[in-house]
């Protein structure tokens, strides 16, 4: 039984492998008044720790593996907490961190725990800055301790840290250098760790700065306290550790005096959105969850720009800084494509927009016979860009529509069943595949586990007509494959289509991601592995070879001479010789029904999202020196992985 449970869970493993994970979410509130106000206007203090759970729960999608809050009492008196984190592990771990908090109020009196005097003197987490995360691991490592918010303790207010974000830094290396030579000692060798000690320690010299200067204005005792607490800088401390990171991020942050502030990487590649009242001062990943949660119109929500900080100080003053020049904006488009919520109107339509472009090659692989053909999308998360695919086919059948009235009525008086044919033409779409969630709780050995993981999805039976209509089925991504060929592919052939079609509405992804998104190994890559095994067929064995040497002699070189040579493995082929040999790769044995994949290009992506231009993974063109560097390393891990072993 022991036996069957092990190979569930690697099951389960490379289930979730397929599922692409990625950048984390986070939240943050500033609530401007005092407590009493927003028990009196909307009958509970505890208004800003529910709106933090709605902004966490409307960004679940962001993060299922754990979960963090934090809070910071404005008006705490020595001797009292002033600070306080709750975090939990696993895809429930927002209902259990909230849970965690009201259990604190278990047993008040009810109009006592309606008193916001008594709950601000009292009661943990009755604060007036909030912070949340939701976490998806990039790096393997789990555990609580590396779940948000980070917390640096120290007996002055001002010098605690408290840290969130939603990032991945592909120089720890360097980071970690320079903050040991300095004389600190991280207790985890971590990207978070390390930055909680970096910014730490920024933090430590900004205080002792006010706090000389306060010694020469003649201040002494408390006096001294509250003139670093009310002239902290937050601004210096993250112009004097920002320019070490080189990655894609969002970092925020507060201390114990109640200070806060948001950064964005100066390429723009991770997203974040604020939005400012008289009442709160919120952040969050994604727009529409501020839209929602607040019950505000889209142009009141603004996107935090690249490199720069939003801060707050423990007064209420808001300020927006330029830390360091933005760089050439290099937004991630995966973000549009996959991971963001399509309830953003802009997302909305891009994503429409994706589908849509892809009709002329679609039309061209089912030779023009829409009649035979239906269409539908698989996984729900496609579903915008199917409504996108069917908007380009309406289209061009209205077209064809006018076309042949037109030449009808230049012939003869059209007879009304003639025109009822031309006008009864539509585009036929279904709901062919659905997914089975209950049958990933089961699996057995050998063949039978082969068995039970292609029915994970179900069908529509009878929603074509066998071995004559075309299936045309719409994916956002087509990334590793391995569903395609264990489940999908299998599952859809029960139907006997013609053909099955086969799309991807973003472009062939050919190259890691080192910003957050987890996908760093070459061999995940289907569209890899094919160009390998093109090169292998044709026997080209030297450039594989040539590629590595490169990579190999680059390790040394300064970052601003980095080149990516991994492209030469993809130059001989064009994209529809790579989507040949996926389509190889990934036929299921037994299965003889034709089939074609269609990806997205790189143009066709961004004309639908012409704002956000980072597409790395699909073109290989880094923002950043380090995910230049860290590409080498791949493949170089690759290689000899690989081949130093033939």
């Amino acid at each position: 039984m022991w036996d069957i449970f092990c190979i569930f869970a690697e099951f389960l493993r490379q289930r979730t492998m397929e599922q692409l994970k990625h950048e984390c979410g986070v939240a943050m509130i500033r609530l401007k008044k005092p407590l009493e106000y927003y028990q009196q206007k909307y009958g509970s203090w505890m208004y800003g720790l529910n709106k933090l759970y709605l902004l966490m729960e409307k960004q679940h999608n962001r993060g299922q593996e754990g979960a963090g809050l934090a809070c910071v009492k404005l008006e705490a008196e020595p001797g009292t907490e002033y600070m306080f984190r709750e975090r939990a592990e696993g895809s429930g771990a927002i209902s259990e961190i909230f849970s965690l908090v009201h259990d604190h109020y278990k047993g008040i009196p009810s109009e006592k725990l309606a008193d916001a005097t008594f709950a601000k003197n009292s009661l943990p987490f009755a604060g007036q800055i909030y912070m949340g995360h939701l976490r998806y691991s990039t790096t393997g490592k789990g555990g609580l301790s590396f779940v948000h918010p980070f917390l640096r303790r120290n007996n002055w207010r001002a010098k605690n840290l408290c840290l969130c974000g939603n990032f991945n830094l592909t120089n720890v290396d360097d980071i970690f250098q320079d903050i040991a030579s300095k004389g600190q000692h991280p207790r985890v060798y971590g990207d978070t760790f390390i930055l909680l000690e970096q910014l730490g320690h920024r933090l430590d010299r900004e205080s002792e700065r006010l706090f000389i200067e306060a010694q020469e204005k003649g201040l002494e005792g408390m006096d001294i306290t509250r003139f670093i607490e009310q002239n902290i800088d937050l601004g210096n401390v993250l112009k004097t550790s920002a320019p070490w990171w080189d990655g894609g991020y969002v970092i925020c942050g507060m201390t114990g005096s109640g200070e806060m502030f948001s950064m964005r990487d100066p390429w723009g590649i991770r997203p974040a959105f604020w939005y400012e009242d008289d009442e709160v001062l919120v952040i969050a990943s994604e727009r529409p969850v501020i839209q929602t949660t607040f019950d505000v119109e889209s142009k009141y929500v603004h996107e935090l720009q690249p490199g720069e900080a939003l801060m707050m100080r423990a007064s209420g003053e808001t300020t927006l800084s330029q830390i360091i020049p933005a760089k050439e904006k290099r937004a991630c488009s995966f973000e549009r494509i996959y991971f963001s919520r399509g309830s953003d109107h802009e997302i909305y339509e891009e994503r429409k927009n994706l589908g849509e472009q892809l009709t002329e090659r679609i039309t061209e692989s089912i030779d023009g016979d829409v009649a035979h053909t239906v269409f539908s999308f698989i996984p729900n998360t496609a579903e915008v860009a199917f409504y996108g695919m069917l908007r380009g086919f309406k289209k061009a059948l209205n077209r064809q529509k006018v076309r042949e009235l037109c030449d009808l009525v230049r012939d003869h008086q059209p007879s009304e069943e003639e025109i009822k044919q031309i006008v009864g033409m539509y585009i036929r779409s279904e709901k062919v595949a659905w997914k089975d969630i209950k049958l990933r709780t089961f699996i057995t050995e050998g063949k039978n586990r082969n068995d039970l993981a292609a029915h994970v999805y179900d069908i529509t039976y009878n929603s074509l007509v066998p071995y004559q209509d075309n299936l045309v089925i719409i994916d956002d991504s087509i990334v590793r494959g391995t569903t395609l060929k264990e489940s999908i592919i299998r599952i859809l052939d029960r139907l006997h289509p013609k053909k099955i079609i086969l799309v991807s509405s973003s472009p062939q992804v050919r190259y890691p991601d080192y910003y957050g998104i987890d996908m760093a190994k070459m061999e995940e890559f289907i569209a890899f592995r094919a160009a390998i095994e093109l090169l292998v067929e044709r026997g080209e064995w030297a450039l594989i070879d040539d590629v590595y040497r490169k990579c190999v002699g680059q390790q040394s070189m300064p970052n601003e001479q980095l080149v990516n040579y991994v492209r030469e493995i993809y130059a001989p082929f064009t994209a529809d010789e790579i989507s040949g040999k996926i389509v190889e790769m990934l036929r299921p044995e037994g299965i003889t029904t034709p089939i074609e994949i269609i990806y997205q290009s790189l143009e066709g992506l961004h004309r639908a999202c012409p704002h956000h231009a980072g597409d790395w993974y699909f073109s290989g063109d880094y923002p950043t020196p380090g995910g230049l560097k860290l590409l080498n390393r791949a493949f170089i891990n690759y290689y000899e992985k690989v081949y130093k072993k033939i």
